[in-house]
This record gives C-alpha cells, sequence and structure tokens, in this order.
C-alpha cells in the first residue's frame, strides 16, 4: 500500500470509558503503547469544568464525586444521536450533568466554567480527550503530532463516524482513517499470528468495551485481513452494568435507612465508583463489598454483592450479546467448528459469566487472551497509521477489507420500501449501482431519500440524507440510475443519473442536520485553542503560586535564625518582612485574583531579596 500522508500518525482508541494512545516504533519494529501524565496507560474519557480551570482524564475523574454536574463522561454515547432519541432520554436520567436539546435536535451539554453556562456538543467533548491523547503522544515522541487513526464502534452508523471526524478535526488531528474497533482488535491478534499457520484462520472478535459491544468474524490469510461479517449494539457494555448496580443499591437504601439518593448527584457518583470498583474484583472473587462513607446525611453505606448477584442484575444484558454472537456467525456464513480463535477484547470482556457463555457457545473452545483487552484496539490503530504514513519502513504491509455494519438503500414507491443497493456485511471499499424509473407522468424532480437500516419500511430506518434530481416531462417509468460508493472510512456518496438525458445529481452524506457544519467546526477550533491558552494560564499561575509560596516560606525560614540581626539591619528585616507580608496576601485565594504578570513581576522581587538575604549569611559565616 503506498504511503499517504506525510509524518508521525498515531493510533487511538477513543473510547466510551477509557481512551488510550500509540505509536509504531520503526527502529523498534514494534508497537508503544504511550503512557500518561499520570503513568497510566489508559486515560478515563473524562472531562470537567470548574471556576479555575478544565481538566481532562485521570483528573477529571478524580475530582468527579465533588463536582458531578460539570464532570461529563460518556459523551461517545450522544456522539451523531438526536435529544429526541429514546437511547438519549433514557440516559439523561442516570447522568449527573445536564443535557438539553440544541439547534436540530443536536443534544448539547450544559456545564458551569468560571462562573458561567456553556454549552458542549458530543463532538467538542470528544474532541478535548482526543487534544488530551494527542499531548500525551507529543510527549513522549517530542515532536508535534498532526495525523490519527482513530477507532469506532463496527455499529457505529454514517452519522457518528463522521462525527468522530469532526471531533478529530476540533481537536487538530488529520483523521487520516477511520477504523473498526474488532478490525483494530484483530490487527493486534493477528500480527503475529500471520506466519505460525498454513492456509487461512478465522477468527471471532468480542469487544465488550465500557459503552458499546462489536463482534466481528475475520479472516486472516497472509498479509490480508478480511471482515467476514460484524454486528453490534453501540448503547451495552460496562456502564449499563455499573447502572443496574447503583440502581439495586439505590433501592436498598430506600428499604434499610428509608432514603432516596437517586436525586442527588454527588451521593450517586460516589456509589457509582464504588459500584465500578466492585464490578471489577468480581471478575477474580466471588463476594466483594460496596462502602461509601457519609454516603447521605450522614448515612455510612456498607453492604456486600456476590458475584451471583451481580450476573442476575445483568443476565439480560449478557444473553443480548450472546443472540448477536449468533447473529453474526450466521451472517458470516462460517461455522461455530471453523473459527481457529476467539478473541476477547475490551475491559467488560473480563467479566466471568461472559466468558462463561462464550466457552459454552464455542463448545469448550479456549478464549484467546493473549492481548491486553484495554490497549489492543489502540495497538492495531497504531499499526493501521504506520502503513499509511510516510516514514515507516518496517511496519507490515496488511491489507484490511471491512465491512459494511448495516444496509443501504432509498426509499421506492409510494408505500416507500425500503430499496436495499448495499446489503449489510458488503466489503468496502465498494461501488453499486441500481436501476429504478419515475413514479408519475410529468414527473419533473425526483426526490431521493437516502437510509440505513434493515427494516422492509423505509421511515423505520435512519434517514442519513436526501438530494433531488431534476428530470424532463414524459411519461412514467422514465429509467434513472442510483449509484451508491463508500469509500475505506465508510464515508458515502450517492449519485442519481437520468439516463434519457444524462443530467446528474449527488450528495456525500453529511447529514447537515446532524452534523457539524464547517463554520460551526472553524468556531470550536478557535474554542478549542482558547480553552487551551486558558488552560496553559492556568497552570503557568499555579507554578508562579507555588514557588511564590516556596520562596515565603524560604524566607520566613531564615528570618526565623538567630543571628539574623547581626546579619541584617532593622530596615532590611521590616522591608522583607513587608514584602513577605504581600506575598501572602497575594497567595491568600479569598483576595482578588492578580494578572499572572503581576505575580510572577513580584516572585522575581522576592527571589532577588531571598539571594541578598543568603549572600549576606554567607559573607557572615566566612568573615566569622
Amino acid at each position: 500500500m503506498a504511503k499517504e500522508y506525510e509524518g508521525r500518525a498515531v493510533g487511538i482508541d477513543l473510547g466510551t470509558t477509557y481512551s488510550c494512545v500509540a505509536v509504531w516504533l520503526d527502529q523498534h519494529q514494534r508497537v508503544e503503547i504511550i503512557h500518561n501524565d499520570q503513568g497510566n496507560r489508559i486515560t478515563p474519557s473524562f472531562v470537567a469544568f470548574n471556576n479555575e480551570q478544565r481538566l481532562i482524564g485521570d483528573a477529571a475523574k478524580n475530582q468527579s464525586a465533588t463536582n458531578p454536574e460539570n464532570t461529563i463522561f460518556d459523551a461517545k454515547r450522544l456522539i451523531g444521536r438526536k435529544f429526541s432519541d429514546p437511547v438519549v432520554q433514557r440516559d439523561i436520567l442516570l447522568w449527573p450533568f445536564k443535557v438539553i436539546s440544541g439547534v436540530n435536535d443536536k443534544p448539547m451539554i450544559t456545564v458551569k466554567y468560571k462562573g458561567q453556562e456553556k454549552h458542549f456538543c458530543a463532538e467538542e467533548i470528544s474532541s478535548m480527550v482526543l487534544t488530551k491523547m494527542r499531548e500525551v503522544a507529543e510527549a513522549y515522541l517530542g515532536s508535534p503530532v498532526k495525523n490519527a487513526v482513530v477507532t469506532v464502534p463496527a455499529y457505529f452508523n454514517d452519522s457518528q463516524r463522521k462525527a468522530t471526524i469532526d471531533a478529530g478535526t476540533i481537536a487538530g488531528l488529520n483523521v487520516i482513517r477511520i477504523i473498526n474497533e474488532p478490525t483494530a482488535a484483530a490487527i493486534a491478534y493477528g500480527l503475529d499470528k500471520r506466519n505460525d499457520c498454513d492456509g487461512s484462520r478465522n477468527i471471532f472478535v468480542f469487544d465488550l468495551g465500557g459503552g458499546t459491544f462489536d463482534v466481528s468474524i475475520l479472516t486472516i490469510k497472509g498479509d490480508v485481513f478480511e471482515v467476514k461479517a460484524t454486528a453490534g449494539n453501540t448503547h451495552l457494555g460496562g456502564e449499563d452494568f455499573d447502572n443496574r448496580m447503583v440502581n439495586y443499591f439505590v433501592e436498598e437504601l430506600k428499604k434499610k435507612n428509608k432514603v432516596d439518593i437517586s436525586q442527588n448527584p454527588k451521593s450517586l457518583r460516589r456509589l457509582r465508583t464504588a459500584c465500578e470498583r466492585a464490578k471489577r474484583i468480581l471478575s477474580f472473587a466471588f463476594v466483594t463489598t460496596v462502602e461509601v462513607d457519609a454516603l447521605f446525611t450522614g448515612i455510612d453505606f456498607c453492604s456486600s454483592i456476590t458475584r451471583a448477584k451481580f450476573e442476575e442484575l445483568n443476565m439480560d444484558f449478557f444473553n443480548e450479546c450472546m443472540n448477536i454472537v449468533d447473529t453474526c456467525l450466521r451472517d458470516s456464513k462460517i461455522y461455530k467448528n471453523d473459527i481457529d480463535d476467539v478473541v476477547l477484547v475490551g475491559g467488560s470482556s473480563r467479566i466471568p459469566k461472559v466468558q462463561e457463555q462464550l466457552l459454552e457457545y464455542f463448545k469448550g473452545k479456549e478464549l484467546f487472551m493473549g492481548i491486553n483487552p484495554d490497549e489492543a484496539v489502540a495497538y492495531g490503530a497504531a499499526v493501521q497509521a504506520a502503513i499509511l504514513s510516510e516514514g515507516c519502513k518496517n511496519v507490515p504491509n496488511l491489507v484490511l477489507r471491512d465491512v459494511t455494519p448495516l444496509s443501504l438503500g432509498i426509499s421506492v414507491s409510494i408505500e416507500h420500501i425500503m430499496s436495499v443497493v448495499i446489503p449489510r456485511n458488503t466489503s468496502i471499499p465498494v461501488k453499486k449501482t441500481s436501476r429504478y424509473s419515475t413514479l408519475y407522468d410529468n414527473q419533473c424532480l425526483v426526490n431521493f431519500l437516502v437510509y440505513e437500516g434493515e427494516r422492509p419500511r423505509a421511515a423505520d430506518n435512519n434517514l442519513l440524507g436526501s438530494f433531488g434530481l431534476r428530470c424532463l416531462p414524459g411519461p412514467r417509468g422514465q429509467p434513472l440510475e442510483v449509484c451508491f460508493s463508500i469509500d475505506e472510512n465508510g464515508i458515502l456518496t450517492v449519485t442519481a443519473r437520468e439516463i434519457s438525458t444524462g443530467n446528474m445529481n449527488m450528495i456525500t452524506i453529511t447529514n447537515d442536520k446532524e452534523r457539524l457544519s464547517m463554520f460551526d467546526i472553524e468556531k470550536m477550533i478557535k474554542e478549542a485553542e482558547k480553552y487551551h491558552v486558558e488552560d496553559m494560564q492556568f497552570l503557568r499561575r499555579a507554578k508562579v503560586m507555588c514557588e511564590l509560596d516556596s520562596c515565603v516560606y524560604n524566607m520566613k525560614k531564615a528570618l526565623k535564625k538567630k543571628d539574623v540581626n547581626l546579619i541584617l539591619s532593622p530596615q532590611e528585616i521590616a522591608k522583607i518582612n513587608n514584602a513577605i507580608t504581600v506575598a501572602m496576601d497575594l497567595l491568600d485565594k479569598n483576595k482578588k485574583e492578580k494578572e499572572i504578570d503581576v505575580l510572577e513581576g513580584y516572585l522575581e522581587e522576592l527571589e532577588r531579596m531571598s539571594k541578598h538575604l543568603i549572600s549576606k549569611a554567607n559573607n557572615f559565616i566566612f568573615l566569622g
């Protein structure tokens, strides 16, 4: 495959709960998962706002219990969706932050930042997480990062994929490829397996993450990775398991303590954190304790939960996972016995009940756990990024053949039947053409409504976009040709042509009512730059305040020495004491904030006094 993009490119797994960034190291011929500033290889997909600054990642999650209304998570569950979507309406009831309907029914997240109310769309919040991942990569590489391969769930629709690209653009990244998460995980699995067997190898990727669930079946033969089928649910994962536990303990509190914490965001956030911890423990223990001190009005909450109870609470979710597994296998027309490996991806794939059901379904076939489920997706994305970027000479030249997750077509006939042009699980890139005709005599305009979905009635599917084609008046039945084309990123272009005249019109599905316009994107890029400047100013101010505090401490310590009256005159001591008083006044958080330049100027003055004091002390000791 020819190198297409200049400069270093990274792979980013933009997850619902955690994100991860990786890069191909040409000199070592391997992928490096990059640790963040906290030393962690995965970063929480959290963004928080307060009266002083914006926080992203670990810092945002760590303060979520004290600032739940302004701490945003699960933005991936909003991206590319409408506010009126029933899924969004259900989620709103569980989130501590406020979500309102914006222009064209776009969900907008409302927070308070520096005393002002701010509205953000899901793309903006996701872009902040992507910005954090870009900065993590830049700190490791020591150079700017502009290009990235970003992963999405295999079952993300057209709108959600484009919204993810928009988020990358706002973050200052050129998203050179959107790649499905199970496909990326398959690369991580298959990179070392390609030469271990003769012929082809069928692998089943089971990807159960924090917020989405995907399964894919791929056939690996040499350097070719071909997706045979994919299925999934973009709203099923660890967050749902946490919600069930939270609801269970909320009801327990009602029964035991006669209190209802369902409307208290801080209490719910603390309980959710404890439930998430318990869920992880239950992956290797049979019972654990959920304990939160002073959870609500002084009540200390302590309760236990068994693995069996956790499984009972979430059994319908686990069963839904297995139904999707069965659907994918049927679509692929590959038998269970022909699957060589079942690869587990995503943190929630560690749940014992999930593994037990998979073992039973595949009749005892050993599950492959040789790759880190939290890092596999970013690993595969980094390999794909290296393939597409210049400068990487030792990367395997893999060929990826992915599939479209949903059927694509148009509404036809008076009954508005869904006419499928590209069936689901068709290999992409792909180009297909279908013939249609006008419905009425003297029809001058034909409107094409483009849908994705599996329902027979067009209106029951997801409307991607529409466009019109002008025709010459004539008897009905004038021939028309409609061409659907999908590129490597799964982006759809639809072209319509009147055969008799050659008149044409086309649309690259942009979902104008849901997707950001270029004006919106440019505006958000400027706002992102503004927030970055504010973040840097806050860090600069915090550094100055810390250095000023340290300088004050050292000078006060020096003034307490018994020989200070021999070193300094009373006037000098009074001057230093006055300077310390002013500095302490500046450090007082209750005082009106001073400009950073004022603080830096005063720090320089105080440091000069400190050096003068030390110099005099040294001279005094020397002369003595």
